[in-house]
């Protein structure tokens, strides 16, 4: 079976840009502090055109490795059409602190409302540092799409 042709960099980031408005759901790996184990979960995200927002229970491995590291790894699609994101984050202390609408709006896109749980969830948002994009082996090269926080391909 022939691979598909490698495509542009711009269409990789319209494509990276669809699957971020577009997807709801991502691998999220973090560590703890001290580069200990790393530990991957599926979570459910909201992009905002320039952060990711991710909820999670306060006292769960993610939670604390978020809130101490201020770091993430997201995976979004699947392994042969990828999106990976390096990311700083920032927690908001209490899902009081986000903005109604924009609750309203991760729970409408993720059919899940952690405000209406008894669990204690934080939101956390992702900015961003690094993105790539790759399909198959023939886009290895050039999948760098954003590096320190910008954007390598022009809209």
């Amino acid at each position: 079976m022939t691979p598909p042709p490698a495509r542009p960099a711009e269409q990789r980031k319209q494509d990276t840009l669809h699957r971020l408005e577009h997807d709801q759901d991502a691998w999220v790996a973090t560590a703890e502090v001290d580069g200990g184990v790393p530990y991957l979960v599926p979570l459910s995200f909201l992009w905002n055109g320039s952060t990711l927002l991710l909820a999670t229970p306060t006292n769960s491995q993610t939670g604390r490795n978020l809130r101490m590291t201020g770091r993430a790894r997201i995976g979004i699609g699947p392994t042969r059409d990828v999106v990976m994101i390096e990311g700083t984050v920032d927690t908001l202390v209490a899902p009081a602190q986000l903005p109604p609408e924009e609750a309203d709006r991760f729970a409408a896109k993720t059919g899940f409302d952690p405000r209406r749980l008894t669990t204690p969830y934080l939101y956390f948002r992702v900015r961003p540092d690094r993105v790539q994009a790759w399909r198959e082996a023939g886009e290895l090269d050039g999948r760098e799409l954003m590096r320190d926080g910008k954007w390598l391909v022009a809209d």
